[in-house]
């Protein structure tokens, strides 16, 4: 049975970045079709109304209808430890990280923070996310499973580590981390809206072998998307040319051993040298900007501006637990703070094709997800641009739909996910 959705709608007809907030459509007085879990059809309210005169209609008032957001790179083993106090990267992995990443050696433990996760998420409007699991392939097999009952598109993978420099309770081998991965590959990889992802950690975690061994697993199975870290911190970058001191770079330490690609996912990419950026832009590589990660651990400033003016695919993502929020909304806020900083303020078009389209497209799923249009997979949200008095007083005042939208995700929170629908069917 189709079901005419009516709102407000945003739809991306292009990148803001390439041509402006034009690229944007916006329909005041919309509808759009949805049926057997895909958008049909959407236009102005009437239009759809006269088109699908058997439809049932679904009225969301002033809601503003949205893709549903697409986080790009985030830790699901961490949602226990999340706003964790006062640490830098490393030792921050080390006090807080490894050790609650150890307790994802039981299964049930595993399946009880992957169900809570990803409601979390549903509750914030995002609908599609690429996680990092722990060494534990039943880790992975929990998350996967939590997003199948959820009926959700989810992209994850065994999080690899083989070098003495993770703990002894926290470590695989090259071997097992390839017969790991490619076990778990072939049980859910292209299964349902499930896709497996090769990931080791980052190169400081990982020996030549086991980033060999990685490399020629993506080498077999091209399909799949590979992610891991890139560049987040100076001291992260100094420790790394001490382990690969024949590397040219931090990028290196992954190119040399088969793991740069157009599939590949490089979670925060802050500090990056002349020949990584060339590098990354010339083989589609795409980066993962990480805002309140960045800022909470310390790590820096991304360059949305510089990277974005030269070509480069950026996807957004909360970096749950570094990240200080489950929320997209706030992911995008501290985006647009960070962007002030860097002295080039993001419009609202812009963060939110970041939150959607422009993660989709981070993950290669441009043509299914984080857009509303015919064809697309009915995973949307309604937003609610009123949702506290704050908010609704200031919206008030908004002169168009930018302004309207703005202060929601300046100051919004789950409150303003008034609806969430993952594959047409509301959760």
């Amino acid at each position: 049975m189709a079901r005419l959705h009516l709102g407000q709608i945003l739809s991306f007809d292009g990148s803001p970045f390439e041509e402006g907030h034009d690229a944007v459509w916006h329909e005041r007085h919309g509808g759009m079709v949805v049926e057997g879990g895909r958008i049909l059809a959407l236009g102005p309210a009437e239009a759809m109304r006269a088109a699908h005169p058997g439809a049932t209609v679904v009225d969301h008032g002033d809601g503003l209808l949205l893709p549903g957001f697409v986080d790009a790179h985030a830790h699901y083993p961490q949602t226990g430890m999340i706003a964790s106090w006062g640490k830098r990267l490393i030792d921050w992995l080390n006090h807080y990280t490894f050790p609650e990443e150890m307790r994802f050696a039981d299964p049930a433990y595993a399946r009880e923070v992957a169900g809570r996760y990803l409601d979390l998420l549903l509750a914030h409007g995002t609908t599609s996310v690429c996680s990092y699991c722990t060494i534990h392939p039943g880790s992975v097999d929990a998350l996967f499973e939590a997003a199948e009952a959820r009926g959700m598109r989810i992209f994850a993978g065994k999080t690899c580590m083989d070098r003495d420099t993770a703990p002894e309770g926290l470590r695989d081998t090259a071997q097992s981390a390839y017969d790991d991965s490619k076990a778990l590959l072939a049980r859910w990889h292209g299964v349902g809206r499930a896709s497996y992802v090769i990931t080791p950690r980052f190169s400081p975690t990982s020996t030549v072998a086991q980033l060999e061994a990685l490399g020629a697993l993506w080498a077999e199975h091209p399909d799949c998307l590979m992610q891991t870290h890139l560049s987040e911190q100076t001291d992260e970058i100094a420790w790394v040319k001490s382990l690969y001191p024949e590397a040219r770079d931090y990028l290196d330490t992954y190119e040399r051993y088969g793991l740069l690609g157009a599939g590949g996912l490089y979670g925060h990419a802050i500090h990056l040298e002349p020949r990584e950026r060339d590098r990354l832009r010339e083989t589609g590589a795409a980066l993962v900007h990480c805002p309140t990660s960045n800022t909470f651990i310390g790590s820096g400033l991304f360059d949305m501006e510089g990277l974005t003016r030269e070509g480069q695919v950026v996807g957004l993502a909360t970096d749950t637990g570094g990240g200080s929020s489950f929320s997209m909304l706030r992911t995008m806020a501290a985006a647009y703070e960070i962007a002030q900083l860097r002295h080039r303020p993001l419009h609202a078009s812009e963060l939110i094709w970041l939150a959607t389209q422009g993660s989709a497209r981070a993950l290669h799923v441009a043509d299914r997800i984080g857009n509303l249009a015919p064809g697309m997979e009915a995973d949307f949200i309604v937003l609610d641009l009123a949702s506290t008095p704050a908010i609704a007083q200031r919206s008030a005042r908004a002169g168009d739909i930018w302004e309207a939208l703005f202060p929601t995700i300046m100051m919004g929170d789950d409150r303003a996910i008034a609806e969430t629908w993952v594959a047409g069917t509301r959760v």
